[in-house]
């Protein structure tokens, strides 16, 4: 069921704004606020279209600077996982909802290796690579985030496995959005001998074999788990 008009939403660790963008122009709200401890991340959303049309914040997952039961829907995208003291986050995003109202996230299954990063990380390790383990990897199984939920009260929990293809022109572009400078992982590539880096490049080509028109396209998961704050 979708959400309905004219919900106060809060977008937790919004990065961007990419997702506050979807909730504004997809389910007309009443509201939206959106937080991130990164200030980088903020000032950056500020700057764009979507900065005048719902209210960013700079603030911690693990300590919302809201008051309780301010919010009808709490949603994260792809940050669970990563906030440090993840039953202390879930507990904020229970607070801050309404009794009877929604809490709802998703992640990339990192456990399952199924991340969109995945070819890389697979690369490496056929080279013998470290590769660096992405904080909260357990809690990115539908298990893990089941039982993060159940342990801070939430009711009717449901959850879902997300399955997409990702599709890139060719294999520059698929490296280059895969390989932002702040991922770990592109942090280990980048202290690679520049001789194993180039391997690793050839490694990582191969074993994404383009269509006839130069694309790459490969498959990834995420985990979605939904609950309803305790009345």
């Amino acid at each position: 069921m979708s959400p309905k008009p004219g919900a106060r939403w809060l977008d937790v660790g919004c990065g961007t704004g990419a997702f506050t963008e979807l909730v504004v122009e997809t389910y007309a709200p009443a509201s939206v606020v959106a937080a991130d401890p990164s200030t980088q991340q903020i000032a950056y959303a500020l700057t764009r279209p979507i900065g005048r049309r719902a209210d960013f914040r700079v603030a911690d997952a693990q300590t919302l600077p809201f008051p309780d039961e301010a919010f009808d829907i709490v949603a994260s995208a792809l940050v669970i996982n990563f906030i440090p003291d993840r039953p202390r986050g879930a507990a904020e995003m229970r607070r801050v909802a309404r009794r009877g109202g929604t809490v709802a996230g998703y992640v990339w299954d990192f456990a399952a290796g199924l991340a969109p990063n995945a070819p890389l990380g697979r690369g490496m390790r056929r080279l013998g690579a470290e590769v660096p383990r992405v904080v909260g990897t357990d809690d990115s199984t539908i298990e893990g985030l089941k039982g993060l939920f159940e342990r801070a009260g939430f009711q009717a929990i449901a959850t879902r496995t997300i399955d997409v293809t990702l599709a890139y022109p060719d294999f520059e572009d698929f490296w280059g959005a895969q390989t932002p400078s702040f991922n770990p992982v592109t942090k280990a590539i980048m202290a690679l001998p520049d001789a194993d880096r180039a391997r690793l490049i050839e490694t990582v080509r191969a074993s994404l074999p383009p269509s006839a028109d130069g694309s790459i396209t490969y498959s990834a998961r995420a985990n979605a788990i939904k609950a309803t704050a305790p009345g």
